[in-house]
C-alpha cells in the first residue's frame, strides 16, 4: 500500500479570499492594520495561534486568543451562509482517480479546524474518501511531524511509501521531519522557488498522479 497525504488550503482549494476576509476582520477586532497579502498568505498552513503570533510578534496573548476567535466565526459564518473555497481545476479527477487505485490510500493534514475540514469534504462530497484526517485541532503547528506521523500510525503504511503534498514550506518541511517524501505545487501561497526543499514539484494538477508515481518509486 501507498499514501498520499494532502495539505487543503492553497493545495486542493483556493481559499484565498476567504482566508484574507477572516485576516482582515481579525485585524479589524483588535484596531491593528492588516498585512499586506503576501505577508498575510505566507502563514497559511500554520494553526491559526501560530500564524497570528508570527503576524504580530508584539501581541499579548489575551490578543492572540481574540484573533484567533474572530478569524474562525467569519469562517463558520461564511459556511452559514453556503460560501465554500473552489476546488482547483483538475484536482477532483485527481482525488477520483487516486482514490479508485486499490493500493493507494488517502489522507490530509491541514491547518484547518475540524469544524472546517469536515465542511470542506462534506460540500465537495468526499466523504470516505480520506482515511486519516489530521487538523490543528489535534496537534502542534505545522512543520512539526505530528500530523504525518498520526497519519503514518493510523494506515499502517510505511513512511517510504508514503508522499505529503502541499504548497508551503511548512508542508515540505513537516514531510522532511517526519521522513517521508513530498510534491510542492507551485499553484498555492508560497512562491515556487521556496519549495525547493520538496522531493519534486510540478506546476498543474495534471502532473500530480505522474509525480507520486515517480517519487514513490525510486
Amino acid at each position: 500500500m501507498r499514501l498520499v497525504i494532502f495539505d487543503v488550503d492553497g493545495t486542493l482549494v483556493d481559499s484565498q479570499a476567504q482566508i484574507l476576509g477572516a485576516m482582515r476582520v481579525a485585524f479589524s477586532a483588535l484596531g491593528r492594520e492588516m498585512p499586506d497579502r503576501k505577508t498575510a498568505l505566507s502563514i497559511v498552513g500554520l494553526s491559526l495561534a501560530e500564524a497570528f503570533e508570527r503576524l504580530m510578534p508584539d501581541a499579548s496573548g489575551l490578543e492572540i486568543s481574540k484573533a484567533v476567535e474572530a478569524y474562525r466565526n467569519t469562517f463558520a459564518d461564511a459556511r452559514v451562509r453556503g460560501a465554500k473555497p473552489e476546488l482547483y481545476e483538475g484536482i477532483a479527477d485527481v482525488v477520483t482517480n487516486l482514490a479508485a487505485e486499490d493500493d493507494t490510500l488517502l489522507a490530509v493534514a491541514t491547518g484547518k479546524s475540524r469544524r472546517g475540514l469536515n465542511a470542506l469534504i462534506e460540500s465537495h462530497g468526499w466523504q470516505g474518501t480520506f482515511l486519516s484526517t489530521q487538523v490543528a485541532d489535534d496537534h502542534p503547528s505545522k512543520p512539526n511531524p505530528s500530523m504525518i506521523l498520526r497519519a503514518l500510525s493510523e494506515t499502517g503504511v510505511d513512511p517510504y511509501r508514503t508522499v505529503m503534498i502541499g504548497d508551503t514550506t511548512f508542508d515540505l518541511e513537516m514531510a522532511q521531519a517526519a521522513g517521508v517524501k513530498s510534491i510542492g505545487v507551485t499553484w498555492g501561497y508560497h512562491d515556487a522557488q521556496a519549495l525547493g526543499i520538496a522531493t519534486t514539484c510540478v506546476d498543474t494538477p495534471a502532473a500530480l498522479i505522474p509525480a507520486i508515481n515517480k517519487v514513490l518509486e525510486s
